[in-house]
């Protein structure tokens, strides 16, 4: 079991911070996100609840709410005086300032203009973890590290990181700034969950490899994994906020119906809810350092932490493994161990060293 005030380091650093974050991307009422929003006065409670709880590590965006999450989220943390001991995540990327060329993007004039807004807004002159939302598919590697830099040898940030981009990109900034004696990045935050594993591929064995801890966003599918849904012609029909008009960006498939059923028959042996099942295996998955929740309701979020106190046996973990797993396709069907024992190494026994003989990750500086 672990517990919310049980604390691991993030990625290859120093950097402390819990197996739960908190998603404060409904944090007001403005904005792409407005239809789930929740007022100041809404959202007061559940950072209580969670900094109450002993969790340390914050997680918004500039785009949140067009602005009014990282608002919001700097007038609580100014209420509570918990500022400096807690781990304030905020992004950039998605365009804040419409018809401006570099009013969004990964560029560095942006870069640098909505760092500056965010500390305004959240009341603070320095974040510990500032992300790169998404890749722009423009702007250089080399100009996001440098920019990177700079901005933590300011002070206006502790570390950098990188959120939903390709491995071979987050590869190659990692290396770069190694290279060149920047600062590195320590985490990569990527969306995780028992129907959505396509990370396990290419992201979290570079993020292990390289000292990127994985944050892991959308444990619950939007709510999928929770157990309200149920199949419709359109998709999911149900009443939580997954109506069938919001499934499109999910991308439902009949495996995903399948994983529903291993993963209430957990729940039900264990007396817990599939909620509490979904977070406990992504948060206790091999490379994911934090998997980030959200909640409507302090409740919601109490429920939500007891996630930890959940224990899943081995034999119930297999199940909810193989109706998620993906099959491997094309080129990676050349990695796996039945192909390299056949093709490469037949009849040889060839594997990693025996733990605690030598790293099975090598680590480097």
């Amino acid at each position: 079991m672990m517990a919310i005030d049980e604390y691991y380091l993030l990625g290859r650093s120093g950097l402390r911070v819990s197996r739960l974050a908190l998603g404060t991307m409904n944090f007001g009422t403005r904005g792409y996100h407005a239809p789930y929003g929740k007022t100041l006065d809404e959202s007061r409670p559940i950072l209580r609840t969670y900094l109450d709880a002993g969790g340390n590590f914050i997680d918004t965006a500039d785009f949140y709410t067009d602005g009014e999450s990282e608002t919001i989220l700097g007038q609580l943390l100014a209420e509570t005086g918990a500022r400096d001991s807690v781990v304030l995540t905020t992004k950039f990327t998605n365009a804040m300032y419409q018809g401006d060329p570099n009013g969004g993007g990964n560029g560095r004039k942006f870069m640098v203009r909505a760092l500056e807004d965010s500390l305004r807004r959240l009341r603070t002159d320095y974040v510990d973890l500032y992300l790169l939302h998404t890749w722009d598919r423009l702007t250089p590697i080399a100009e996001v590290m440098q920019t990177f830099d700079d901005l933590a040898r300011a002070g206006k940030i502790r570390y950098p990181g990188i959120s939903d981009t390709p491995a071979w990109f987050a590869a190659a900034a990692q290396t770069f700034a190694t290279a060149n004696h920047l600062r590195p990045l320590i985490n990569v935050q990527l969306p995780y969950s028992l129907i959505d594993r396509a990370i396990e591929t290419e992201h979290v064995p570079m993020g292990q490899t390289l000292g990127l801890g994985v944050t892991a966003w959308s444990p619950l599918a939007q709510g999928f994994l929770s157990g309200k849904y149920h199949a419709s012609d359109q998709g999911a029909a149900g009443s939580g906020r997954l109506s069938v008009t919001g499934t499109a960006a999910l991308e439902l498939t009949e495996r995903s119906w399948q994983v529903l059923t291993p993963l209430a028959e957990t729940a039900d042996k264990l007396g817990v809810s599939m909620a509490q099942v979904a977070v406990n295996w992504v948060a206790t998955q091999p490379g994911i350092a934090s998997a980030i929740v959200g909640a409507s309701s302090a409740a919601q979020l109490t429920s939500t932490m007891q996630a930890l106190d959940v224990e899943i046996p081995a034999e119930l973990r297999v199940s909810l493994d193989e109706a998620g797993a993906i099959p491997p396709t094309s080129l990676y069907r050349m990695f796996t161990p039945g192909y390299q024992e056949q093709l490469i190494n037949p009849g040889i026994k060839v594997g990693d060293k025996p733990s605690g003989y030598a790293p099975s990750v090598r680590n480097w500086t």
